[in-house]
C-alpha cells in the first residue's frame, strides 16, 4: 500500500515548511518538497492536505486501557478504552497502565487489552504494576516483565504522596527503580518508572531522597499529575530545574480547577517561563481513570472518567490560548514522550519513522485525518475505522 500525502506544511515537530510525504506500507517512505505521481501501474492513494498542518500521531503514555477507579466501591469500576475514542483525538499510541485497583485489575488483562487494541490498528505498550508495593507483576520478577514481554516498557504507576499508596519507603522504591533500570538496559527498553504523585505536601521528597542517597539518576523517574494543585506545581518546577522530567494531567473537571489544579496549557507556559526545558514536559491524559474527588477525611464525594480527548485540547489551547508556538506545544504528546520512553519509531515525521500521522486543519487546528502505522483511521474528522464492538 502506497499513501501519497500532498501539500501539506509539517511539523515534525520542527517546522519543515510545505512537503509531500510517501507512506510505503506501516512506514515513512519519502519526505521530499514534490513527489511525482509513477506510472499508471502503480496502486497509489493520494491525500491532498493543503489547507492542513501534518504532525506526528500523538503519543498518550498513561492511560487506563482495561479501565480504572473503583474508589466508590465496584459499581463505580471504569470502562475500558474503545478505539476510536484515541484515534477521533488524533492518539495513535498508548500506554496502559492499572492505577488504584491491583487485585481486580490484573497485569494478564493489561497485555491482553493491549494485544487487542494492536490488532485493531494503533499501538500499545503498559508498564508492569499498579499503586501498590510490593509490585503484583506479570512473571514475578520486574527484571523478567520488561526483558522478556516485548510490550512491557517500565513500571508504573506506583503511587507516593498519597492516602491511596502503600507509603512505599526509600529503600522500597529504590530497589524497584533498580530493577526497572535493569530491565531496560537488557532489552534495550526505557525501564522507566512511572509515579503517581497525590495532593500531600510530600511532593517529590521521595524520589529526590533516592536521587541524592543512591546512584539512580533522576530521569529513571517519570512522575505524573505535577499540575493537580498548586503547592505541587512549584515542587514541580523545582524538581525539573534539578534535571527531572514532569508530566501535567490533562483529564479534569471544573472542580478541581476552582480547587487549585493547575490547567494544563497554562502549566506548561508558565514551566518554560520559568526555565525548564520543553523536552522534559509532557502531557497524558489518564484517560479511562476515574477523577474521584475526596474530602479533607478522604471521603468519596464525587467521581468522573478520565477522556484521551483531552489530550490534544490542552496543546491547542498552549497555542491559541497562551500563544505558545505549535512546534514546541506539539512535542509534549510527541517527541519528548517517545524520547522519554525510548519509543524510537514513534513521536517525529521521518524517513523510516512508523507512519503515524495527524493532519490538523490550519485554521481551527482541529484533527482532521489520522493514519495509524500506515492506515487511514480518521477523514474528515470521522472515523473510518472501528474497534470490534463499536461496529
Amino acid at each position: 500500500m502506497l499513501t501519497l500525502i500532498q501539500n501539506g506544511e509539517v511539523y515534525a515537530p520542527a517546522y519543515l515548511g510545505k512537503k509531500d510525504i510517501l507512506l510505503v506500507g506501516d512506514k515513512i517512505g519519502f519526505i521530499e518538497d514534490k513527489i511525482e505521481l509513477p506510472g499508471q501501474f502503480v496502486d497509489i492513494k493520494v491525500v491532498d492536505a493543503t489547507g492542513k498542518y501534518v504532525v506526528p500521531g500523538f503519543i498518550d503514555s498513561h492511560v487506563h486501557i482495561m479501565g480504572g477507579g473503583g474508589e466508590g466501591s465496584f459499581r463505580t469500576r471504569t470502562p475500558e478504552i474503545q478505539l476510536t475514542q484515541a484515534t477521533l483525538s488524533g492518539i495513535t499510541t498508548l500506554v496502559g497502565v492499572i492505577g488504584t485497583d491491583g487485585t481486580t485489575r490484573t497485569m494478564a488483562s493489561l497485555i491482553a487489552k493491549a494485544k487487542g487494541l494492536e490488532e485493531e490498528g494503533i499501538t500499545c505498550y503498559t508498564q508492569t504494576g499498579s499503586y501498590q508495593v510490593p509490585l503484583k507483576t506479570l512473571t514475578g520478577k520486574i527484571e523478567d516483565d520488561i526483558i522478556l514481554v516485548d510490550r512491557i516498557i517500565g513500571v508504573g504507576e506506583v503511587a507516593i504522596a498519597d492516602h491511596r499508596s502503600s507509603q512505599p519507603t526509600v529503600n522500597e522504591l529504590a530497589k524497584i527503580t533498580s530493577a526497572a533500570r535493569i530491565g531496560g538496559m537488557l532489552s534495550g527498553k526505557a525501564g522507566i518508572v512511572n509515579i503517581h504523585v497525590g495532593d500531600s505536601y510530600d511532593h517529590l521528597n521521595l524520589l529526590e531522597e533516592i536521587v541524592e542517597t543512591t546512584d539512580i539518576p533522576i530521569k529513571q523517574f517519570y512522575p505524573t499529575h505535577i499540575n493537580r494543585n498548586a503547592h505541587l506545581f512549584e515542587a514541580g518546577i523545582q524538581y525539573a530545574l534539578k534535571g527531572g522530567y514532569v508530566d501535567f494531567t490533562t483529564s479534569t473537571i471544573p472542580q478541581f480547577l476552582e480547587d487549585g489544579e493547575v490547567k494544563c496549557s497554562q502549566a506548561l507556559k508558565r514551566m518554560l517561563d520559568a526555565g525548564v526545558p520543553v523536552e522534559q514536559i509532557t502531557y497524558t491524559s489518564d484517560g479511562q481513570a476515574s477523577l474521584p474527588n475526596f474530602d479533607r477525611d478522604g471521603e468519596l464525594i464525587g467521581l468522573q472518567i478520565g477522556q484521551v480527548s483531552s489530550l490534544y485540547e490542552e496543546v491547542k489551547d498552549a497555542v491559541l490560548k497562551e500563544n505558545i508556538p505549535l512546534e514546541t506545544a506539539i512535542r509534549v504528546i510527541t517527541s519528548n514522550p517517545a524520547k522519554i520512553l525510548k519509543l524510537k519509531q514513534k513521536g517525529r515525521v521521518e524517513v523510516e519513522k512508523d507512519a503515524d500521522l495527524v493532519l490538523l486543519d490550519q485554521e481551527t487546528l482541529d484533527v482532521n485525518t489520522v493514519f495509524a502505522r500506515g492506515k487511514l483511521m480518521v477523514k474528515n474528522g470521522e472515523a473510518i475505522v472501528k474497534g470490534t464492538f463499536e461496529q
